[in-house]
Formats: C-alpha cells, structure tokens, sequence
C-alpha cells in the first residue's frame, strides 16, 4: 500500500421524485465493483475530495478503505474542481480517478479533458452535464433524495465503502461526522434523517456511535461549559457567542456551580435541572432581542457520540469532530484533517487544536466586523447581500454565510448571498437560503448555475446551499442577475 496526502488549497434530476433506495444502493455497489478492478489490476488510484470536514471524512473513509484492500492509492484535497486542477490531473497520466464531495456539477468538464481516464464520482450535490462512459457516479439526485438533507458526501462515500466490505461499517461513525458538518441536521430535532439516519443506525450497530437528546452547545464533552457556551454559533447566539466573559458572567448570575474541586465542568457534567435553568435564561434573552422560539429550540437536538474515542477529547462529540475537520480545511491544514480521520491520535491531535483557534478567533472576528461595520449586509429586493471582498479569506465565505443565515439577524425571509476576492481576479461567491425559501421550492444550486453561466464563470450545489466563481468585473451584474432570478424563482412558486 502506497499513500500520501496533498492539499492544493490556492441536466437536473428527478430529487422532487419518489425516493428509490434499492436503486440507490445498487449505484454504490457498481461503484464498489469498479473500484474492486482497479485494485485487482494493481492500478494506482487517485482521490480527489473536498476541504470540507464533509470532503476530509469521504477522503478520510475512502483511504481507510483502500487501504484494507491494500490499494496503490493517493489522497487529493481540493477547494474546488476547475480547469486548472483538470488540467494538473490530465499532466499525471491516465489512471483511474475517484472525486469526493466534487465532480457532479462539472460533469461536462470531465468528459471534456478526463474521458480517457476512468472516473468514479461519489457526490451529492446536483448533477449537470452529460456522463459518458468511462464515467462511473454514484448520486441521491438520480435516485428522488436530497443531497442537500439525507445524505453527505461522505455519506456517499461511506455506502460505497460498506459495499467494498461489511466491515467498513465502522467507518460510519466519520459519514455522521460529515454530514454533521455539512449542517444536514438542519430541523427542529437537529437530527439527521433518511438515508443519514440508516448510516446512524449503522454506526449504532457497529458500536462506535450513540445517540441521545441533550444541549448542543460546542465542546460538550471537553469545554468549561462558558467556553461551550461562547463557541456555540449554530444558532448565533447574539451577546454570548464568541464573548468568553459574557458567558461566564452570565453563567455566574444563574448560579451555576462552574468548577467541581478545581476543575472545571464540561456541559457534560451538568444535571438536568442546571441544564434546563441555562437553556431558559438563554431562550429569555433572545425573546428580549425579538428573535423567534425557534432560535433557542435550536439548542436542543440530537447528539452524536464516537464511544470509541476518549472521554474528553475533541473527537467524541461528533459535532465537536466536524468543526475541527472545518477549521483544517478553512485553515489550509487539509491534510492533517484527513490524518486524524485516517487515526492519527498523537501529533495530528496534538496540533488540530492551535488551528481550531486560530479558525475560531478568525471567525468571531468576521461575525463582529460584519455586524458591527454599517453597510456590509446590503439588502436588494429578494436577496441580502454581504460584501467581503478585502477582508474575507475566500476559505472562510462559505462558512461565514452558513453561520449568518442561521443567526436569525436578518430582519427579512431572504436568502443571503456573500462574495469576496478569490486568486487570478475572481469573485468567490456563497449563497445560503431559508427553510422558507426551500419550503417554497427556491433552488440556489440551478440559480448559481444558470448565473455565473452568463458570466463565463462555474456554480451549482443544493437548494439551500451555493457556490460560485467568476470574474470580479462581473461582480455586480452578477448579483443583479441572483436577485432577479430568486425573484422570479419564489415569485412564480407564490
């Protein structure tokens, strides 16, 4: 077996059809069957993945699998598939490829230059373009699932790995991780659902996951609980998230006993009723700020536990796991995220959390500059607008606009889009809706698509979640253009 790992870090389906797993499944075991040749013929496979913790836990759970089948194979990461890195593939010669969390929404670009090698695509973000036949994929959109809430890329990843071999199943613990970190818990339970819950259940069987009721606050299991309460942003909790010492006061003034014989407690250590006191202070405070219900309800959910990592580390909440893959990815640390799901429990371990730090001091940074600089959320007539460019690392944008569109401080149901500077004179632009604007059939994955089309430049995704890049002399009829066809998209579904 042969592995390194390298970070570059520089024709819609039938989804609003009936689900048909049986097909689903039988995708991911043509896939696995693929696979199975190329290690059989002793070829060196190359994977390419995302920088996500969605992207590093489908690279983390495919080179584990490759890995048992001692595979000649290499570990990519990338923060997008373009021409460039096209370009860089082809250079390395013809054998066979596997994309994670990448490759659906450029499914053109592949046949175009790729064709001549053979390409496995396991992804769940909508597909455009044309397969050909060298091309195996491996897609919910083609089988009436949302990639956008029932299964992940590592998800993806993950099924196809089982099919490699049963015994994959205790990989499932790392697709909860990634769909965990691509938000697909997004619902009044905050929990995952349909083909994720079938993942759960197997991580569950496996014994290397469990599932309970309880505050979500981040690092439940490893953080004195004000600091839990300080980096907890999904939901933003404004006056609390990212402020240490607000939280800590604000702990102190509900009486709760903060240390237990000179250590400090975790969120973990709290009883029900020390619980249930901070959770309706906090829902007080956010009804004082006009915020809905909804907000604090968030902070009940579903948690995920990784039983077969240590008590106290950052790996055994699962939340916890994906943020830290986050921070690498973002941080251009892509390759130590893949090392710790890999199992690296020493070094890797040791130094994930300066990244998480700095990732974490970096974001509460931008949280405050844009809500505290005036004019930097824009509003247009169907959209909000955050303009980053020459402040944001276009690293951070996608995470920046998942966390303000969840943080209930827009005053209007809009979906929010953010752009910033990207290299060689692009734009980088993310786009994240509502549950509203989903519930009314808005799709900002076909929007960015069709969009940055007319502008020379590359988009896609989900309904709920966008990207694109184009040129920056594009910038603002680009915007313009996103405005009016959200418009005429939740318009026309009125």
């Amino acid at each position: 077996m042969a592995c390194c790992f390298i970070s570059r870090v520089d024709g819609l389906m039938d989804s609003e059809n009936a689900s048909n797993p049986k097909a689903f499944y039988a995708s991911a075991a043509n896939a696995a069957e693929k696979i199975n040749e190329f290690v059989a013929k002793g070829q060196f496979i190359r994977v390419v993945s995302h920088l996500d913790a969605d992207g590093l836990t489908a690279a983390s759970i495919m080179a584990k699998s490759l890995y048992r089948l001692d595979a000649l194979f290499r570990i990519r990461i990338e923060k997008q598939l373009d021409e460039d890195l096209v370009e860089e593939l082809v250079a390395e010669g013809v054998s066979p490829i596997i994309f994670n969390d990448l490759g659906s929404g450029d499914l053109d670009l592949l046949k175009r230059r790729l064709s001549s090698n053979d390409i496995v695509v396991l992804d769940h973000h909508q597909p455009l373009g044309d397969t050909f036949p060298t091309l195996t994929q491996v897609n919910p959109h083609y089988h009436g699932f949302n990639g956008a809430q029932e299964i992940s890329g590592s998800g993806v990843a993950y099924t196809v790995a089982k099919e490699l071999n049963a015994s994959n199943a205790d990989l499932a613990s790392l697709a909860v991780v990634g769909a965990l970190g691509d938000s697909q818990d997004r619902n009044p339970k905050r929990e995952l659902r349909s083909l994720n819950q079938t993942i759960v259940a197997d991580g569950v069987e496996a014994g290397c996951l469990s599932v309970e009721n309880d505050l979500t606050f981040y690092g439940r299991e490893t953080r004195p609980v004000h600091k839990a309460l300080a980096y907890t942003t999904n939901p933003f909790l404004p006056g609390l998230s990212g402020e240490e010492d607000k939280c800590l006061g604000f702990l102190v003034n509900l009486g709760i006993k903060l240390q237990n014989g000179g250590r400090w407690r975790a969120v973990n250590d709290l009883n029900a009723d020390e619980k249930q006191k901070i959770f309706s202070e906090i829902a007080k405070l956010l009804s004082s700020k006009r915020l809905p219900d909804t907000v604090a309800l968030r902070l009940i959910g579903a948690v995920y536990t990784l039983i077969q990592e240590d008590r106290g580390t950052y790996l055994r909440d699962a939340r916890e796991y994906a943020s830290l893959l986050n921070a690498c990815g973002r941080m251009d640390k892509a390759g130590l995220g893949v090392s710790i799901g890999f199992g690296d429990r020493e070094r890797a371990l040791e130094e994930v959390q300066d990244v998480f730090t700095a990732y974490k001091k970096t974001l509460a940074e931008y949280m405050n500059w844009i809500t505290t600089t005036p004019n930097v959320i824009d509003e247009h007539k169907n959209i909000y607008l955050v303009n980053g460019r020459g402040t944001i690392n276009e690293n951070m944008l996608g995470t920046i606009t998942t966390i303000l569109i969840s943080s209930n401080i827009l005053a209007k149901d809009k979906p929010l889009i953010a752009l910033t500077s990207a290299e060689n004179d692009m734009l980088k632009i993310s786009g994240r809706a509502t549950s509203t604007n989903i519930e009314k059939k808005l799709n900002l994955g076909t929007i960015f698509q069709e969009a940055s089309a007319e502008f020379g430049g590359t988009g896609g995704g989900h309904d709920a979640a966008a990207g694109a890049q184009l040129h920056q002399k594009f910038a603002d009829e680009f915007v313009q253009r996103i405005d009016q066809l959200v418009g005429s998209s939740l318009n026309e579904k009125e």
